[in-house]
């Protein structure tokens, strides 16, 4: 496993698919934390949360990257090389509030 991401290239400025997990949101289903994928924009809610549908994105996927998304957190995880990094120089996509489900 490398000790930096070697899928910092895939990061793209994308549009939130959501203003909450996307899949809870229809299901009716709560989340404690939402994650943004930074190749698609598709948001899901995170391994704390029930349904833990951001990783099943990346598994349905294989979009390497995360970021924290409520509110944005300055930071990615790459699911590949399973390290952490920093983003705050980069801006995170919004399309306004976001609700709170915990």
């Amino acid at each position: 496993m490398p000790d930096h991401c070697t899928h910092l290239a895939s990061i793209r400025d994308v549009t939130p698919s959501a203003r909450g997990c996307e899949e809870c949101l229809k299901s009716g289903d709560t989340w404690v934390h939402l994650r943004i994928c930074r190749t698609c924009g598709h948001v899901g809610c995170c391994d704390d949360s029930p349904n833990r549908h951001a990783s099943k994105h990346f598994h349905h996927t294989q979009h390497p990257i995360i970021e924290g998304y409520d509110p944005p957190e300055g930071w990615g995880w790459c699911y590949v090389d399973e390290v952490s990094f920093d983003l705050r120089d980069r801006m995170t996509p919004r399309l306004g509030p976001i609700p709170r489900y915990y």
